[in-house]
This record gives C-alpha cells, structure tokens and sequence, in this order.
C-alpha cells in the first residue's frame, strides 16, 4: 500500500492546479495524492492550460470554486487556497491520510478574505498549540527560522535567550543532528561588541541548549555565533548541514541563490507531517503558454513527506 499524501492546491490564481496536475503521475509513483480541490477547479485549470485531467486522481471539493482569474490575488481564491489547505490538515489528523503537502498560497489574498494568518506555519502553530519550527532546504543544506515573516526592525527585539533555548532544543529533537550551526545576527556577529549586543545573548543561548545534550568528551552540537556572510561557503556547508538562521532574509536568501529548485518547506515540532514547496505562486507565469514551470520542489516536498510519514510510524 502506497502512503497517502494530501496535498492542498494551493492559490487557484497561481501556478498550484498546474503543478499538481503535470505532476500527478510522477508523484503517484510512489504516493498516493489525495488533492483537496473539486474536479471543477482542476477541470477549469486543465481547459486554461489545454490539458487534460489525469484520470484516478482522488478529489476532495473543499468549497465552491472561485472563477479563476490567474495573477491576481483576490478575496475568493484566497479563501478556497485556506479551505483546501484546513481539509487537508483534517484529513491527516483524523488518519485519512499520512501527511499534507501544501502548494503555493498568497498572503495578500488570505488577507482580502479575512483569514487570520500569515501563511500555513502560523495556522498550523495556533491549531496545535505548538511551536511549530519553519525549516527550508534539502539534503545538502537545511535552514531553521528563528524568526519568520517579522519585520526586520522587530528581528532584534525577538532575540530572547529563553524563546531560543527552546528553539534550538526543539530543533535537535527533530532533526537529531550532529553539529548545528547558528548565525550571529548583526554584521560580523557583532565584532564582540562593536556591532551589536544581541550575538551575547546568542552565546548564552546556545551554551545553556548544549548542556541539555552534551555529554562528557563530545563536542558541542551547536555551534556559534557565526558570521553570516560565510556561513554559507562551501567549506561551511561541509560542516554543516542545518544553521539556524536568526530571520528570513538572512537565511532564504543565500539558500535560494544555492538550491532554488530543490529546495522545500518542512514543518517541524507538530504531531502531523507537513511538507510543502519553496516558492510562491508565481503570479506573473500562472497559465501563460509558452513558459516552463519546474516542477521539481513540488516533487521533492512529497518524496519528503513519505519518507518523514514512515519514519514518524516506525517510531510510534
């Protein structure tokens, strides 16, 4: 028996219904997909690309579709990209399926239709009453935000030794990995001092998070407060394959320039398995002809997600 997938389709104004429609058979291989859209949206979606709907694809109609009306982020779409996404969510909770693979949303369209969040990892932080971890990347390189969609003149007001004890505690239980590198936040981190204070307070956050799993004779799993700007040379990706990123920017950035296409989302510190792609919905390609959509994220996030599913029940 496959693992089922649910994946949620996303922004029906974007590039989701494609991807997931040029993608079944790939991923059908070795999942199963059950998409949270009615067979009107995929239907309208495929006429809009003069493709066809593949045939056994598993549907669950979550609202009444909106009329497509591709790069614009309207009120409707936003709010059937939530509907398909809650759906989504319910099903693997209740067991229907083993994990969520979420498709691209807009933010601004969540808004227009009152949708009290920021994006999934917020929803999904205030569903399960967790800290749930924002984690980008792919096997050769893994980012975990400490901080996500903030303001950047808020960032160092974030920087709290308690909040980043947990954060780095909770980031080792997921990932159990052996060396974490985790940046300064200002310039040079801090240049001791001269550039900034806020890197002391990551010092003492990360000697109290070793001692929660350092033993006697082994060598300290985080590591830091390294400079930004080389933390993500080759040499530095040789020792590390996570870092903990103190914002967005200064951890997407440098990752994207490097995998891009490769790259995916993983919610981490949650009782469900939650994968997803690491780009937006590219409104200014959505249902154009003669463009290529890569595919490629979309893939990996479901590959990711079977394999996290299975490890997750061999645990339990």
């Amino acid at each position: 028996m496959k693992p089922k997938i649910a994946v949620s389709i996303g922004d029906p104004n974007g590039i989701g219904p494609e991807i997931a429609l040029r993608a079944h058979n790939k991923i059908s291989s070795f999942c199963t997909p059950v998409y949270f859209a009615g067979f009107d949206l995929l239907n309208a979606a495929a006429r809009r690309l003069k493709m066809e709907v593949p045939e056994k694809m598993i549907h669950r109609s979550p609202a009444a579709a909106p009329e497509i009306r591709p790069g614009i982020a309207a009120a409707e779409s936003g709010a059937y990209s939530f509907a398909s996404f809650k759906k989504g969510v319910e099903s693997v909770k209740s067991g229907e399926c083993d994990a969520i693979v979420t498709l691209p949303v807009n933010k601004e369209a969540w808004m227009h239709s009152g949708i009290p969040y920021k994006g999934h990892t917020d929803f999904l932080r205030d569903l399960f009453k967790r800290d749930a971890i924002m984690m980008l990347g792919c096997k050769r390189l893994y980012v975990a935000l400490f901080t996500e969609h903030t303001p950047l003149k808020d960032v160092p007001k974030r920087i709290e030794k308690g909040a980043l004890v947990r954060f780095l505690t909770d980031l080792q239980r997921e990932v159990d990995a052996e060396n974490i590198g985790v940046l300064g936040l200002n310039p040079h981190a801090g240049d001791h001092g001269v550039l900034g204070s806020e890197e002391r307070i990551i010092e003492e956050a990360i000697e109290e998070a070793n001692s929660c799993f350092t033993k006697s004779g082994t060598h300290p799993i985080f590591e830091g407060p390294l400079v930004p700007d080389t933390a993500f040379t080759p040499a530095s990706r040789e020792r590390y394959r996570y870092l903990v990123a103190m914002y967005h920017d200064q951890g997407l950035a440098p990752l994207k320039a490097l995998y891009f296409e490769e790259s995916i989302n993983i919610s981490l510190n949650l009782p469900i398995v939650r994968t997803s792609v690491d780009h937006g919905t590219a409104y200014d390609i959505a249902y154009m002809p003669n463009r290529s959509v890569s595919l490629k994220s979309y893939i990996e996030a479901a590959a990711a997600a079977v394999e996290l599913a299975a490890k997750r029940s061999q645990r339990s």
